[in-house]
């Protein structure tokens, strides 16, 4: 008989926040798959738990995924969690279940604590649609092609993002996004949870600061507004843009200044323009 493998959520920071059922399932099961097997150590050490634990994670996911499916199908019951929240979400997580699918092994999961569900919540935007984009590139060119792709999208725009990071996100969203309203929830659930609401310009001016950046961080953007340019008339606006763009260039303007001037003589939000500008030359470098 084979065996299942469970989806088991953990706590994003509060111990009390496990379910029953998923400290009855990670006491019943033959193996625990975990992230990091110190940390998860921990977690069963709180609870009295003895169950065997094996490394699996971003570096060994390949290997280690098909001798857990092995288990598997020896009628091994294995838990799979990472260090904090619900594994797969920008966690390791995938290939073990896809095999797990494609070899005819039950997955079940054990839903509990998300950082992204979690911040959404408590954010004040709105919940009826929201995009999660997990974390965003670390190369800032890539980061604003990234984001100028989002830029349309009207649902809350949801990521995670490092502390060495948070800084530069937030500028290149304010310069792709220009200034939405946005909320940053740092160590949900944790003895210094907070909430930091504002516009990408006042977070970024914030965030930039010596000693702001710590902790784990939740990004949350407000959605494109309603009226953004349809696509015909994104076409027919960006080629007149890159006219006046080059016109004032031409006459010696900077470019942040000639495009604020060029948007505000053709009618076009600085966004807007900011965006097909952006475009235009994410275009050129390929």
């Amino acid at each position: 008989m084979l065996g299942t493998l469970y989806i088991v959520s953990t706590p994003i920071g509060n111990l009390e926040d496990i379910t029953g059922r998923a400290l009855r399932v990670v006491g019943e099961v033959d193996l625990i798959a975990c992230e990091d097997t110190r940390h998860t150590r921990k977690l069963l050490n709180h609870f009295g738990l003895k169950t065997t634990t094996v490394s699996y994670h971003e570096h060994n996911e390949r290997e280690r995924a098909g001798e857990l499916i092995r288990e598997l199908q020896a009628g091994r019951n294995i838990a799979l969690v990472s260090d904090a929240g619900t594994p797969i979400i920008s966690d390791p997580g995938f290939r073990l279940t896809r095999l797990a699918i494609e070899n005819g092994i039950a997955v079940v999961p054990i839903p509990g604590a998300t950082a992204l569900l979690t911040a959404l919540t408590a954010s004040g935007f709105s919940a009826a649609e929201f995009f999660f984009a997990g974390f965003l590139p670390a190369r800032a060119a890539a980061r604003q092609a990234k984001l100028l792709e989002l830029a349309t999208i009207p649902a809350t725009l949801i990521f995670y993002e490092a502390p060495h990071r948070i800084a530069a996100t937030l500028r290149d969203a304010f310069e792709v996004l220009v200034d939405r309203p946005a909320v940053i929830a740092r160590e949900l659930t944790k003895l210094h949870e907070e909430f930091s609401r504002g516009t990408l310009q006042s977070l970024s001016a914030q965030f930039s600061k010596a000693g702001a950046a710590r902790g784990e961080f939740v990004l949350l953007i407000s959605g494109a507004a309603a009226d953004h340019l349809r696509p015909a008339e994104s076409d027919s606006a960006a080629k007149r843009l890159a006219e006046r763009l080059s016109e004032l260039e031409k006459e010696g303007v900077e470019e942040r200044a000639a495009l604020k001037q060029a948007a505000k003589e053709l009618g076009i939000k600085r966004d807007e323009a900011y965006r097909l500008r952006l475009a235009q030359k994410n275009r050129r470098s390929r």
